[in-house]
């Protein structure tokens, strides 16, 4: 068991370091101080209670939408489509929240994340239920529904939340803001909320689902072979509708804890947010692991957060970190290098040890 695990990390973790390393190349081509800069993204990520708070922040959705693109990724399908069911999500928290303002706090934070979800795991189930019942690519048809969502989200925001003239809805009222005073009062004011610790409550039970329940069992069945997984009994078209579905659920829960804890609000948006892709690759660094993905998540936010200080600092460019990461992906992408190198070496000592014990 020790062993598996050992293995399970060795790839990730030779992934950042060469993701690092060639951070650090580009940096001294260009005439930049790899040492100086990497101490200055730690210090902006972690050196002060603020940035902390800042990086556990920026997590939360990076934790959801990794699990999201997990739990999909489980059942053999490629869910591209995180930013649009994190947009809708947002979307749907907020309208929640603006229509029923007067409702007690709990029951009005507790209804604007299940209609977050809810918003995010329709919009995903679409794409299941395409898949499921015409074979149509997920691939194709969450990248159509990411693009589908940015337009009607605006639109929405434009025509129905905002006022004349205004590109962004009303704030939600003080009672459904998940940084409560408390939080900024013990992180000097970051925009560290409650989201936190419910991302790693749903690690936990999305940690149980497929490790102790059925549904969790028949998803990675699915995943590993359809069509043993038809003959054995499963119902493959209900399991690939329910994986897509929570997918979606937990990308959309995320953009949900980003309207009530972040944000506030929602704004027309020229782009699609880059947290459903960054969540991807989370996921990828993670090999898809549910407690994975919270360390690898930590370690996204923190080159996110961290990497605005280096051109504070000094006069590298904070698009720097833009690169380290691409690299990580990279070197997470061609892993069956990494895999190779150490199953030559693993039998060039093997092959040593027993010439050894030949003699």
């Amino acid at each position: 068991m020790k062993l598996r695990t050992f293995k399970g990390l060795t790839i990730p973790l030779l992934s950042v370091a060469a993701g690092f390393l060639v951070g650090a190349i580009v940096m001294l081509l260009f005439g930049y101080n790899p040492l100086q800069n990497y101490a200055n993204l730690f210090n902006g990520s972690f050196g002060d209670i603020y940035s902390i708070g800042e990086t556990l922040r920026n997590m939360i959705s990076l934790i959801l939408t990794a699990l999201g693109f997990a739990v999909a990724s489980k059942a053999g399908f490629f869910n591209i489509g995180g930013p649009g069911q994190y947009l809708f999500g947002w979307f749907g928290g907020i309208v929640f929240a603006l229509l029923f303002p007067h409702l007690p706090t709990f029951l009005l934070i507790s209804g604007s994340l299940l209609m977050g979800a809810i918003f995010g795991g329709v919009w995903s189930m679409i794409a299941g239920v395409l898949r499921a019942y015409f074979g149509t690519s997920e691939v194709i048809t969450t990248i159509m529904l990411n693009y589908i969502s940015l337009y009607f989200v605006n639109y929405a925001v434009k025509a129905w939340l905002a006022k004349k003239g205004s590109d962004s809805s009303p704030n939600i009222v003080a009672k459904a803001n998940l940084n409560t005073p408390f939080l900024k009062s013990i992180t000097n004011n970051s925009t560290f909320n409650w989201g936190f610790f419910i991302a790693l409550v749903v690690v936990i039970i999305v940690w149980l689902y497929f490790n102790k329940t059925r549904s969790g069992f028949e998803i990675r069945a699915v995943g590993l072979n359809e069509a043993a997984s038809r003959y054995a009994g499963i119902n493959v078209k209900k399991t690939i509708i329910t994986a897509m579905l929570i997918s979606g659920l937990l990308a959309g829960l995320g953009g949900a804890i980003d309207g009530l804890g972040n944000f506030q609000n929602i704004s027309v948006s020229n782009n699609l947010p880059s947290v459903g892709f960054n969540g991807m690759a989370v996921a990828l660094l993670a090999a898809e692991n549910p407690i994975g993905i919270v360390f690898a998540a930590l370690l996204f936010s923190a080159l996110q957060i961290g990497g605005l200080s280096i051109s504070v600092y000094s006069n590298t460019p904070s698009e720097i970190v833009d690169i380290v990461i691409a690299a990580i992906i990279f070197f997470v992408g061609i892993k069956y290098v990494f895999e190779l190198i150490l199953a030559k070496r693993r039998k060039k000592n093997n092959f040593s040890v027993k010439g050894v014990k030949s003699r």
